[in-house]
């Protein structure tokens, strides 16, 4: 099982670093249609809150301490903060439709929390590694020091 979170916590790594393309390929899309942020839209709502759900259930089937069950399960609630961002975001456009300062500064929030998004992830591998590769208990630390000056 712990094995198994790895993979799948590295999954979910590379679907958020996806994320960031996906939306790119939005923002460069000329000239923008309806479709142009599909990819963006699909692997937020779909891929990324499965492997999320997947993550929460190999972290508990693996008996991983809460610390990890908690970074396993906080993506899907950036996930769902991210969907709220994006919704008022466009929510504050003005009669003609075209976008705000507020509209623009929740926008920012949107991409602000996909960064710590990514972040949390990061530190949710790096766990699950430790967890499935731990350290020996009699294993010695090694104190690395800097050479005096001669």
């Amino acid at each position: 099982m712990r094995k198994a979170l790895v993979l799948v916590s590295a999954l979910l790594l590379v679907a958020f670093a996806l994320q960031f393309v996906f939306a790119a390929v939005g923002a460069f899309t000329k000239p923008a249609g309806d479709g142009a942020y599909a990819l963006h839209s699909v692997n937020g709502m779909v891929i990324i809150p499965v492997l999320t759900l997947l993550t929460i259930l190999l972290a508990a089937l693996a008996r991983a301490p809460g610390r990890v069950v908690g970074l396993a399960a906080l993506p899907l609630a950036l996930v769902v903060l991210q969907a709220l961002l994006a919704m008022f975001a466009n929510a504050f456009t003005d009669a003609s439709g075209a976008s705000t300062p507020v509209g623009l500064t929740v926008a920012g929030l949107h991409a602000v929390n996909g960064i710590i998004a990514v972040h949390v992830v990061v530190g949710l591998l790096r766990a699950a590694r430790e967890l499935a590769n731990p350290a020996p208990a009699d294993a010695e630390r090694v104190v690395v020091r800097e050479a005096e000056p001669a």
